[in-house]
């Protein structure tokens, strides 16, 4: 037992010689799809209008060496407003944004076509999980955070 604690250090010391950083999450040390950014409180008034919908999102980050499906996955509030994510792919590395209102699907930005808000402003939590119902990462907020969290 004494034997692998002591390989333990210096492998724990060349991993961080290699990457410059010890990685701070589980979800970022196996890679995978976390949830980076949250924008609860669109900017300016809540009107309900498109424009400020869609000012109010969640950015996930793909962390992995390869894109991802996202298919079937669900970003979900405490409320269970959910978006299921359509047949897509997040690619390695790259971020994509869901926002609240209307619009025109991109790579980087999804729409969930709704007419009201979705996330609270004076707390709430972003749930994301597979299609099965694995959760793969939250992020929570309270009203201590101004406008938006990051994750």
């Amino acid at each position: 037992m004494r034997i692998r604690a002591a390989f333990a250090v210096p492998a724990l010391a060349g991993a961080l010689a290699l990457t410059g950083s010890v990685l701070s999450t589980p979800a970022q040390a196996a890679g995978g799809v976390v949830i980076r950014h949250v924008w609860f409180d669109s900017p300016g008034s809540d009107t309900g209008s498109n424009t400020s919908l869609n000012g109010e999102w969640v950015e996930i980050k793909n962390t992995s060496g390869a894109a991802v499906s996202l298919k079937g996955w669900v970003l979900k509030d405490k409320a269970n407003h959910r978006y299921v994510f359509p047949n897509v792919k997040i690619g390695k590395g790259k971020t994509m944004k869901v926002r609240t209102g209307v619009g025109r699907d991109t790579t980087a930005n999804k729409y969930q076509d709704r007419g009201w808000y979705v996330w609270n402003n004076t707390s709430d939590k972003a749930t994301l999980t597979k299609a099965n119902g694995t959760t793969v990462d939250t992020c929570s907020w309270t009203t201590s955070d101004p406008s938006d969290k990051w994750c």
